[in-house]
């Protein structure tokens, strides 16, 4: 029984005693390496940077770690105030240098369509005069309210104009195409209407859709236009505007 205890605490004396050799080994291989060689510090990502994320806020995902001057990719960031009002364009995964290049335009990035629908919601798309649309200012990822010119219940059928929806995620951006005929090869582009794509919930759907009815049978009485809104939008003095009120 004795004998086989002090086999157990021999081996694992062994066992100790390895690692600590290996790990002695793999550092002296590593301060080999870099002997002469010049140093550099560079950012490496430690935890996974999500693509979307801002470039000032990338700081906790990174730590700066010294390289061989002949390991540093092109491009390296060397301040991170250089990514101020940039995103990731992808998913950055740990071990990663932090590279200028894999930062854009948070547009760019929106242009692209990477705009995630929220759950629930669905994507419908309807096609405007640029007039309509902010002067065609609009981009995938901006929010947008939607003012809708339809008739209201009343017997003499007055025109209501509205703020119908509100904080409206454009999902899609493009230029409206129109094909004449089937023996076309491609649709021609018009440089005057611009396609949308956006993300509502159902019933605001069906809202839209009715509201977009109207002015294809209607289009010189009735009227759908999109404002382009920001974070600071106030659309709390909005009212139901017709002839009895447009002049107040």
């Amino acid at each position: 029984m004795k004998t086989r205890i002090i086999g157990a605490i021999a081996a694992l004396v062994l066992a100790v005693v390895g690692a600590f050799a290996l790990i002695t080994y793999v550092r002296g291989a590593d301060a080999r390496a870099a002997d002469g060689a010049e140093l550099t510090d560079v950012y490496i990502v430690q935890e996974s940077i999500p693509e979307g994320t801002a470039g000032d806020g990338v700081a906790e995902y990174v730590k700066v770690d010294s390289v061989p001057a002949r390991n540093v990719a092109e491009g390296t960031v060397t301040n991170l105030e250089d990514l101020a009002g940039l995103v990731a364009d992808a998913d950055l995964l740990p071990g990663e240098q932090l590279l200028e290049a894999r930062f854009i335009d948070p547009l760019e990035l929106a242009a692209r369509g990477d705009v995630p629908v929220p759950e629930g919601m669905q994507q419908v798309s309807f096609a405007l005069p640029v007039q309509r649309m902010a002067g065609g200012l609009v981009k995938a990822g901006s929010t947008v309210g939607i003012v809708v010119t339809a008739p209201n219940p009343a017997p003499n059928q007055v025109l209501d104009t509205r703020f119908e929806f509100n904080r409206v995620l454009v999902t899609n951006v493009t230029i409206g195409t129109t094909a004449s005929s089937a023996s076309e090869e491609s649709a021609q582009q018009s440089g005057n209407t611009l396609m949308f794509t956006v993300a509502l919930g159902t019933h605001d759907v069906e809202r839209l859709v009715w509201a977009l009815e109207h002015v294809d049978k209607n289009a010189g009485a009735y009227g759908v236009w999109v404002t382009l809104q920001n974070e600071a939008t106030d659309t709390s003095g909005s009212v139901i505007t017709n002839e009895s009120n447009v002049r107040q």
